[in-house]
Formats: structure tokens, C-alpha cells, sequence
């Protein structure tokens, strides 16, 4: 299935499918509490009204044979990052992946391990050569 490209996910959808990578199987009233968790309020039917749509858009599944439905994601949050990501670098970079990821280096702040997984990548892109 191909993803759909960044536009096609809201910031909110997006909020409702990260609840559902980290907490999946949800039903409504889940997702609802867990966005109320991480200090987002919205209303239920605001939350019900997201989640058909993600059905729609192909990013979710639901199991509609219990009382309350039951939501999956249908795609991993890897696909996602890739697929918004790739059009971050067409958008800003023409394409080029490494300026971005020096910008990445240079503004933001990494934690050691992750200074060490890039080294490591680093070092095996080296090997590879």
C-alpha cells in the first residue's frame, strides 16, 4: 500500500495515530483518555470523527464486531516518518538528504547514545565504501 503523502495527515490525525502506535488496540474513549494524558482535551466525537477518518485515509483498522470499536494502525510509524520525511527534503533540499541531516546535527541537541548510533552509522557507510 503506498503511503500518502504528508499533507494528506493533519496534526491532529497525526496525535490520534501516534496514541495508537504507542497504546494500540484502542477504542474510542481510549484514545480519547490518553490524548487527555498528554494534555491535548478534545471531545469525544472530536476523537471519533479522527479516527474514521484515518480509516478512510487507509492509516488505521477497526474491528466493529464488539459494543465498542476497536482501532489498530494500519501503518508504522516507521512508513510515516519516511514518507514525510522524503518530502521534507524535496520540499527544502531538492532532494538531498545530507544537508538536512547536518542541519539536524548542528541544531539540535543529541543525547550520548544517540551521538554514539550516529558514529556507528557513520563508521559502517565508511566501511561500506
Amino acid at each position: 500500500m503506498a503511503i500518502r503523502r504528508q499533507y494528506d495527515l493533519g496534526s491532529s490525525e497525526l496525535e490520534v495515530l501516534k496514541v495508537l502506535w504507542d497504546e494500540a488496540p484502542c477504542t474510542v474513549r481510549d484514545v480519547l483518555n490518553h490524548m487527555h494524558a498528554r494534555g491535548r482535551h478534545v471531545a469525544y466525537t472530536t476523537v471519533q470523527t479522527l479516527l474514521t477518518r484515518l480509516e478512510q485515509k487507509q492509516y488505521v483498522r477497526s474491528n466493529k464486531s464488539g459494543l465498542a470499536h476497536v482501532f489498530r494502525p494500519k501503518v508504522t510509524r516507521e512508513r510515516v516518518t519516511k514518507s514525510r520525511l522524503k518530502t521534507l527534503v524535496d520540499q527544502l533540499y531538492d532532494g538531498a538528504a545530507g544537508p538536512l541531516v547536518l542541519q539536524l546535527v548542528r541544531s539540535e541537541s543529541l543525547k550520548p547514545e544517540e551521538l554514539e548510533k550516529l558514529q556507528e552509522l557513520i563508521e559502517s557507510l565508511d566501511g561500506d565504501a
